[in-house]
């Protein structure tokens, strides 16, 4: 395993940009930091552009070998701690860090099964968590408005651990098209005109709308949905975060599908 010790070396600055998520070689690589995410990673069978190694680290740690033992030895290398120090989004670091190409999903077909329509969504923690609790419900599609987080970025990534790959993630899909391509109810939460989620039957594909963390879901989906869900709660308290709400509409379709109803 070839090792650099230079911040000049040419094959650094790049993993330098690309941790830093910018494009490198006209091209969107992505930067999959930690043991968790690249054993995730590889577990779901994808390809590895490069791996980075803490070069102490790798000597030291079992787990590092393992993963290296996986990969093939022309995409690894090797660095000194301080140069994989600063490729690192966090202050303790796990000494090692992929770069990969997203899967590319494209949104053409008609939905059928159940899913997760994200309405600008800004926060990367919060599109973390609910790409997180979405995997956990065993949703396998979310679509993601323009103006949502980044699904790619070390935020959203950190917040997930490791639920992008076990769903597919379709960004950019704009309300008109994810309403022309929902072929099943479209359920969106919303404070106004709407129905307690305990009161509704939920044992059936439903497309699910969780809107902007100030603003909520926007207008246009709200016309077009079928239901509007609100989550009954105290009323001295704030309403739930929006992270926090869908864990609680998604669970609890998942108890209506498969457990008996109490």
């Amino acid at each position: 395993m070839r090792l650099i010790q230079s911040k000049e070396n040419p094959q650094y600055k790049q993993l330098v940009r690309i941790s830093q998520g910018k494009k490198a070689e006209g091209q969107l690589f992505v930067w999959l930091e930690g043991i968790h995410l690249s054993q995730a990673w590889l577990d779901a069978g994808y390809e590895v552009v490069l791996a980075a190694f803490d070069a102490e680290r790798l000597t030291q740690q079992h787990e590092l070998q393992q993963l290296a033992q996986r990969l093939d030895e022309r995409v690894c290398m090797s660095l000194t701690p301080s140069l994989m120090r600063a490729l690192s989004s966090v202050e303790q670091g796990q000494g090692i860090g992929l770069v990969v190409q997203a899967p590319p999903t494209i949104a053409t077909q008609a939905i059928t099964q159940s899913c997760v329509y994200l309405d600008r969504i800004q926060d990367p923690g919060n599109v973390g968590t609910l790409l997180r609790t979405m995997a956990a419900a065993g949703i396998n599609h979310a679509f993601l408005s323009p103006g949502c987080a980044w699904v790619w970025s070390q935020k959203v990534l950190r917040s997930a651990q490791g639920a992008h790959f076990a769903m597919q993630i379709h960004e950019q899909i704009e309300r008109a098209q994810f309403i022309q391509l929902a072929q099943i109810p479209i359920y969106a939460t919303a404070l106004e005109h709407s129905e307690p989620l305990y009161r509704l039957d939920l044992a059936q594909p439903i497309a699910w709308v969780f809107g902007n963390e100030g603003q909520g879901v926007h207008t246009e989906l709200l016309e077009q949905a079928q239901q509007r869900v609100f989550i009954p709660q105290v009323e001295q308290v704030e309403s739930l975060n929006v992270a926090a709400a869908a864990a609680v509409c998604l669970f609890e379709q998942r108890r209506q599908l498969h457990w008996v109803r109490v």
